[in-house]
């Protein structure tokens, strides 16, 4: 699915992007709803790619899920832009997205499994009482 980028120049598609993540940046801000441009839907190059993600730079904040595949989080150098990158088994890029949010839906834990974990933790603690 997803082939190797064209080793080629810049084609304008880098500055197109970076308009938009502008754009989106400051409509998020003011409407508060997020917002995501799907890279690999897009006809970039190899350094397309490389010049968004220098322009953007790289934040203090970065995560890796590894769950059902690799997936790669990383905010920006500006707050509440963030990539997010998932590979395929052979560790190329499968997706990859720029998020506008607060953070990422990926990097939130499930309802689901927040009350399992909750259940587990008293009865680990209850055990370790017991034990005590």
């Amino acid at each position: 699915m997803n082939e190797p980028l064209p080793d080629f120049g810049l084609t304008g598609m880098a500055d197109a992007v970076l308009n938009e993540v502008a754009s989106l940046a400051k409509l998020s801000c003011e409407s508060g709803d997020p917002a995501s441009i799907e890279l690999t839907a897009m006809p970039l190059t190899r350094r397309d790619r490389e010049a968004i993600e220098a322009r953007l730079g790289r934040g203090e904040v970065a995560a890796a899920i590894d769950a059902a595949g690799r997936s790669e989080v990383w905010e920006s150098a500006y707050a509440g832009v963030w990539f997010v990158r998932h590979l395929g088994i052979d560790g190329d890029i499968a997706t990859e997205t720029i998020e506008i949010c607060a953070a990422p839906p990926i990097l939130f834990s499930h309802p689901d499994d927040r009350r399992v974990a909750a259940a587990r933790l008293a009865e680990d603690l209850a055990g370790a009482a017991r034990v005590a």
